[in-house]
């Protein structure tokens, strides 16, 4: 019987080349989604995988969702905590509503995702933990004290899940990919892409398809003495 892989945030951009690239290898695959319903029920029909919709920020309907998951398809093996929101600006101008919302889904969201799938890695003795992070939460970013605040938070979350885990066959990793070429990458002016591009030695930028890759190596047997790890996927932008 197939695994039963779960996907934040895993119809559009990252995640859901995410979810298609472990479909492909075999995973039963669930992605859920905060509020795009077109977008969401496009990438069913596209791929057959199915969504679900629910605020990773709230912890009662993350175990709800979990718990429907669960009982559509099976037991979660494998979390990829991918959701993730910005809310930029310099600190002097951040609010504390811009600080809270951003805290609550890449940082706490983690935690609500995580939590409920827990128990019952325990119990079968298996379990595959990914957190998609961000080179943003290794160096930092002007106008992003609160994301990269909650992306290097994820590091942390990971580090620990790990000594917590491995005696039960759980393993807890990231992932922090430099600058991608995602729809909302993409989007940007052509000149500021150039920018971007420009600080990366690789001279390009990543595809979601090579974060993907990187995920479906930690979740699978051949990871399986790598725990507590961060994969720096940047085009050698930066280095820890």
């Amino acid at each position: 019987m197939a695994r039963t892989a779960l996907v934040t945030g895993g119809s559009r951009g990252i995640g859901a080349a995410i979810s298609k690239a472990l479909k492909a290898k075999g995973y039963t695959v669930a992605a859920t989604y905060a509020g795009n319903d077109e977008a969401a029920a496009k990438f069913t029909r596209e791929t057959g995988i199915k969504t679900y919709k629910w605020n990773v920020a709230d912890y009662d309907s993350s175990k709800e969702g979990i718990a429907q998951v669960e009982a559509d398809l099976g037991p979660i093996d494998i979390v990829v905590a991918n959701a993730g929101i910005t809310r930029d600006a310099p600190f002097h101008k951040m609010t504390p509503q811009q600080w809270k919302e951003v805290i609550d889904t890449n940082l706490t969201g983690v935690f609500n995702t995580v939590h409920p799938v827990w128990p019952g890695m325990r119990e079968r003795g298996f379990g595959r933990i990914v957190v998609i992070s961000s080179i943003n939460g290794q160096k930092g970013q002007f106008a992003q004290v609160n994301y990269a605040a909650t992306k290097a938070g994820d590091l942390g979350i990971v580090k620990s899940l790990a000594q917590e885990g491995a005696a039960k066959g759980i393993t807890a990793n990231a992932v922090c990919p430099g600058y991608i070429a995602t729809e909302m990458v993409m989007a940007v002016p052509e000149k500021v892409r150039e920018s971007i591009i420009g600080m990366i030695p690789a001279g390009r930028l990543g595809e979601p398809e090579e974060i993907a890759r990187c995920v479906t190596f930690l979740v699978s047997d051949d990871a399986s003495f790598i725990n507590g790890s961060t994969i720096s996927a940047n085009g050698a932008q930066f280095f820890v």
